[in-house]
């Protein structure tokens, strides 16, 4: 298994594999996708790596910024997709790992995410109630601060989102 940048040649296979992992899924909005190729479009992927397998494309995450009242250098991380065959592999964990790393490395304060407490809470993700976003959840909108900083307010993703 390769974990690499995403390549202009990618872009199609990363948008099945995206539109293959949410097929049916009860959280999906069916437009993460279209959010990916949006970013991709405004130059705001901060980072988007793919899972490879045999040349194949398996897997893919994206980061990218979000805006915060009181605090900057922060990121969201999603989507994070793996196509249904090789789900339960550890890919998503090895992107996960691998996506965050960078971002600290270049100095990131933190990361926020929409998801499930069990799985993103195994990287370090906790809800805080003074950060929110929209009307997510309470227990599933969680942060990671790679720093002492604790921000706090609304956060917004890039209007790629709003698709």
């Amino acid at each position: 298994m390769l974990i690499r940048n995403e390549e202009p040649l990618d872009a199609a296979a990363i948008e099945q594999t995206i539109r293959d992992a949410f097929r049916g899924a009860d959280h999906s909005s069916g437009t993460e996708a279209q959010i990916v190729n949006v970013l991709r479009r405004a130059g705001a992927l901060a980072v988007s790596l793919v899972a490879i397998d045999k040349g194949i494309v398996v897997g893919h995450i994206a980061i990218s910024p979000v805006t915060m009242a009181d605090s900057e250098g922060w990121y969201g991380l999603g989507p994070v997709a793996v196509r249904p065959e090789w789900q339960h592999k550890g890919i998503g964990s090895r992107l996960i790992t691998e996506a965050l790393s960078r971002i600290r490395e270049h100095g990131a304060a933190g990361c926020v995410v929409l998801g499930d407490p069990g799985i993103y809470g195994k990287f370090g993700f906790v809800h805080d109630p003074s950060v929110t976003y929209a009307d997510a959840p309470p227990p599933y909108f969680q942060i990671l601060s790679f720093g002492s900083e604790r921000p706090s307010g609304p956060v917004l993703y890039h209007a790629a989102f709003d698709t």
